[in-house]
C-alpha cells in the first residue's frame, strides 16, 4: 500500500505481551493459589451440584456453543459468497458548521468498496476492488455481485476501481470501469472499459476496452484511477506512476501515460484539440503531466474545467486544477517529501515551468473522490468541494473562491473511518463510502431536524 494512504496505527494501541503462566498468583488478602490445589479455606460449604442442574447447564452450554457455531459459519459463508452484512447501526445526528447532519448507514458488509456513482432514478451503483460490482436500490436493497465484470488484478492498491455512470445512461445503459487490468507476462496497467448494464441490472452486457495505460508493469501501486465525462463529452482519466523509480521519472516523458490525466473521445481515440496533438514527441490523448496518484476528479459545475486531488508522499497532498498542456511537476518538485525523510528532487516545492497547486495538505489527508456541491438541501455548503479523506478519516468541505480554498470543515470524522469516495444524489443527500476490507460501508448524510 501507498503510506500515504495506509491505515496509520493507533499509537493508543501496543501489541499484546504472551501470557506466561506462573506456579503461584497472588490473591486478595495475601492468599495464594497453586494450580491443582484446592484452596478454598476449611470453614466454606461444599456445594455439590444435583443431576437435574448438571443436566440443564450442560444443555445450556451445547446450545450456546452450537449458535456460535451456526452464527461463525453463516459468517464465513457470507464472505465466501460476497455478501453484505444487512444489519445497520440506527441514524444519528451529527453537528456541523452549517447545522445538524443525519448520518444513517445505508448498506455495509462491502468489500472494500472503491468507487461510486448515482443512476439516474437515484440508485447507486459501487465496486468492490476483489472485482465486484453492485448496486444499492432506492429500498435500500444491495444486489448480487453483477456478472460481465472484466478480470481485474487484486493485488496492493489494484483492483476495481473507478465506476462512472455515461451521461446518457437513459438512453444508452452505458458504465465505465476503471480498473487494473492483467497481462499475460504478469505485468498490469490501468485500464478503462465501457458495457451496458442490462435490463435487469444483473449483468455488463458488450464490455469493450476503451483504454489502457502503457507501458505496463508487474507493480501493486499507483493505479490512479478515475473517469468523469467533461461538458464536451469527453472523457477525461487520471493515471498514476505506479510509485516506485524509475517508473514514476516516467511522469515527465510525454512519451508515457505513466502520471498523466488523459482526454479521450468515448471511442478512446483523442481529440483533435487535445494539447499535444501533432506532436512527434508526445501521446496524442495526454492533457496534463507530472502527476503522482490523482484519485479523484471533477468537473466545475460553473466553469466547466477539471478538478482533481492527488496523493503526495510523505505530506504534499494536492488538489489541482490541470490546465491543458500543464506540467505538475512529479517528482521535480513536490510539497511533502519522501518517505524515508529525504527531499524528493532537490527539495524544491516549486519551479520555473511547472504549475504551482490550488492547494496542499501536510500532514497528508490521502485524497480520494471530490464532489462538488449544488442542490438546495445544504444550503450552507453550495459552491462547496467535498473530498473524500483516507488517512483523514472523514470528508473534507471546502468553501472556495474561485480557484482559491478558504475554509475547510472535517464532517464525520468522530466515525473513524477511511473515506474512499462521496457523491451527491438526485435529491442533494451526500454518499461517503468507507474502504474497510470486511465492512465497507455507504454512508448517507443528510439534512438534520
Amino acid at each position: 500500500m501507498d503510506p500515504a494512504a495506509a491505515p496509520a496505527r493507533d499509537p493508543r494501541i501496543t501489541p499484546s505481551k504472551p501470557w506466561r503462566s506462573a506456579h503461584v498468583v497472588p490473591v486478595g488478602g495475601g492468599e495464594r493459589r497453586r494450580p491443582g490445589v484446592d484452596n478454598r479455606r476449611s470453614d466454606q460449604p461444599c456445594i455439590r451440584p444435583t443431576l437435574e442442574f448438571t443436566v440443564k447447564d450442560a444443555v445450556k452450554t451445547v446450545e450456546k456453543r452450537l449458535g456460535r457455531i451456526v452464527l461463525t459459519l453463516v459468517a464465513l459463508l457470507a464472505l465466501l459468497l460476497g455478501v453484505p452484512e444487512i444489519s445497520r447501526p440506527r441514524p444519528r445526528t451529527v453537528n456541523t458548521e452549517k447545522g445538524p447532519v443525519l448520518l444513517s448507514v445505508v448498506a455495509r458488509g462491502l468489500a472494500q468498496p472503491w468507487g461510486m456513482d448515482i443512476l439516474p432514478d437515484g440508485a447507486i451503483v459501487v465496486t468492490e476492488k476483489p472485482g465486484r460490482l453492485r448496486i444499492l436500490d432506492r429500498d435500500g436493497t444491495l444486489s448480487a455481485p453483477l456478472a460481465g465484470v472484466p478480470p481485474v488484478v487484486d493485488a496492493g492498491q489494484g483492483g476495481l476501481l473507478d465506476v462512472t455512470v455515461d451521461p446518457a445512461f437513459a438512453r444508452n445503459r452505458l458504465l465505465w470501469l476503471a480498473y487494473s487490468e492483467p497481462a499475460s507476462d504478469g505485468a498490469n496497467s490501468t485500464a478503462v472499459a465501457r458495457a451496458r448494464l442490462s435490463t435487469d441490472g444483473a449483468t455488463l452486457e458488450g464490455v469493450k476496452v476503451i483504454f489502457r495505460q502503457l507501458p505496463r508493469y508487474p507493480g501493486r501501486l499507483h493505479f490512479g484511477a478515475r473517469v468523469v465525462f467533461a461538458r464536451d463529452g469527453t472523457v477525461f482519466v487520471t493515471l498514476g506512476e505506479r510509485f516506485r523509480d524509475p517508473w514514476r521519472e516516467q511522469a515527465q516523458n510525454l512519451r508515457s501515460h505513466l502520471g498523466k490525466v488523459v482526454r479521450l473521445q468515448p471511442d478512446g481515440t483523442a481529440p483533435d484539440d487535445n494539447p499535444f496533438v501533432g506532436r512527434d514527441d508526445a501521446l496524442p490523448e495526454l492533457w496534463s503531466y507530472g502527476h503522482r496518484n490523482v484519485q479523484g476528479a471533477a468537473i466545475h459545475p460553473e466553469t466547466g474545467k477539471l478538478w482533481i486531488s492527488e496523493h503526495g508522499p510523505r505530506g504534499g497532498d494536492e488538489l489541482n486544477v490541470p490546465r491543458p498542456g500543464g506540467n505538475y511537476g512529479w517528482p521535480l518538485v513536490s510539497h511533502g517529501v519522501e518517505y524515508s525523510g529525504r527531499p524528493v528532487g532537490r527539495g524544491n516545492r516549486s519551479a520555473p515551468g511547472l504549475e504551482d497547486p490550488v492547494a496542499t495538505w501536510t500532514p497528508a489527508i490521502a485524497p480520494g473522490g471530490i464532489a462538488f456541491y449544488t442542490d438546495k438541501a445544504f444550503p450552507g455548503w453550495q459552491g462547496n468541494l467535498l473530498v473524500a479523506g483516507l488517512r483523514a478519516r472523514a470528508v473534507l468541505r471546502l468553501e472556495l473562491d474561485g480557484e482559491s480554498v478558504m475554509h475547510e470543515e472535517r464532517l464525520i470524522a468522530d466515525e473513524g473511518r477511511r473515506i474512499r469516495d462521496v457523491a451527491v444524489g438526485p435529491d442533494g443527500v451526500v454518499y461517503a463510502l468507507t474502504d474497510d476490507v470486511r465492512d465497507g460501508r455507504i454512508l448517507r448524510l443528510a439534512p438534520g431536524n
